[in-house]
């Protein structure tokens, strides 16, 4: 995963932050027995996985891999291996 810089976007990193502060609000109002902000919070976790989504769509995630990519991708790993 490393070589494929996984996760490693603009939308991944705004689509788990959005999800990360929803858990958090969740977490402190089911603590303080308050539904209303507990189903606030999950609203807000749902609302970070859109809101990557969305953000992909846009063009801020990974690039479409071409046909020459893989290709290219497959010949460099088969060079590496017969050394």
């Amino acid at each position: 995963m490393a070589g494929t810089s996984h996760g490693h976007t603009p939308a991944a990193w705004t689509g788990v932050i959005i999800a990360f502060i929803g858990f958090c609000v969740a977490g402190v109002f089911m603590v303080a027995a308050n539904p209303l902000g507990f189903w606030a919070g999950i609203v807000v976790i749902f609302a970070g996985g859109i809101v990557g989504y969305a953000m992909k769509l846009a063009g801020f995630g990974m690039p479409k891999e071409s046909s020459e990519l893989v290709e290219a991708r497959a010949r460099a790993g088969e060079a590496q291996v017969s050394h």
